[in-house]
């Protein structure tokens, strides 16, 4: 499948220049003359360089790869229907829909977008972590920086001990139960073959804990609606935690709050204020890859 260059220009451009600063949580300004986003905020919202995307937009660029076309579609809010028709504009054939896709919702990214004052993370039924509000990289680090099966928050529970430490002990023996449980769950649902079971044979022979509760067969085992968090800063947060569904993409938001008042509000205000040095996300290169 060959590119559409002047396609696939127009189309950007055209986007681009429907989508106002508000729609992306950004700020209009006083001095704004375009009637739609600027290049450069575009480019920060694709998580790459202002260059890379105007040559996309002159169709003078290189052929994108399919990694920078999903970020351009998630940048740029697109749907489904939009996204795919991006992916073929560019020389490609578009991601499978369903379960396994990682393209959010416009509509869920547009509430995502306007929460810039309490934790929130946008997550996959696996647990694996595709948006973080800054409040949330203070909260519990940057989750997003994973690759393969340690994204899933529930994989690295049983495979890496750093993962337990921003979780109050008291909590992990109900964790390590629900986790299993969620997990089984999932591979019902999906069924053999599914990344759920690929998981769970992982953790089958990685961990010896894994394979002791997931041998207790159990289901059902609700998150609750109370986490209680330990930061290496502030401390212990005891946070609610808000949960809106997209059936359609198998994604959850997850919002956290603390009760205004508490000792948790303070330190929630503190975090917006310290946030943490050394869970900043990594700077991005031109092409829109995480740095070393």
């Amino acid at each position: 499948m060959a590119i559409d260059r002047t396609g696939l220009a127009e189309f950007l451009r055209r986007r681009r220049e429907s989508l106002q600063p508000e729609d992306v949580g950004l700020p209009r300004g006083r001095r704004r003359r375009t009637s739609g986003l600027r290049r450069e905020e575009v480019a920060g919202l694709c998580h790459m360089s202002t260059d890379y995307y105007a040559r996309l937009e002159r169709g003078t660029g290189p052929q994108p790869s399919p990694q920078m076309v999903a970020a351009i579609a998630q940048g740029l809010r697109l749907s489904l229907d939009e996204r795919d028709h991006l992916f073929r504009l560019a020389g490609h054939n578009p991601p499978t829909r369903g379960v396994d896709s990682e393209h959010i919702s416009p509509g869920m990214l547009r509430i995502f977008d306007h929460i810039d004052d309490t934790p929130a993370e946008i997550v996959t039924e696996l647990g694996e972590t595709l948006r973080q509000t800054p409040l949330g990289v203070a909260l519990t680090g940057d989750l997003t920086v994973y690759d393969g099966p340690s994204r899933s928050i529930g994989y690295r529970w049983f495979t890496d001990p750093e993962t337990r430490h921003r979780y109050a002990p008291d909590d992990h023996p109900f964790l390590t139960r629900m986790f299993a449980s969620g997990l089984r769950g999932v591979v019902t649902l999906r069924g053999p073959g599914s990344r759920a079971a690929d998981l769970a044979e992982l953790l089958l022979a990685r961990s010896d804990e894994f394979r002791e509760v997931w041998n207790d067969h159990e289901i059902g085992i609700r998150p609750r609606e109370v986490k209680n968090f330990i930061h290496p800063e502030v401390g212990a947060l005891e946070l609610t935690c808000q949960t809106l569904l997209d059936p359609g993409q198998s994604h959850a938001l997850l919002v956290y709050t603390a009760t205004p008042g508490s000792d948790s509000y303070d330190k929630l205000r503190l975090l917006s204020v310290i946030g943490s040095r050394s869970d900043r996300p990594a700077e991005l290169n031109h092409d829109g890859r995480k740095g070393e």
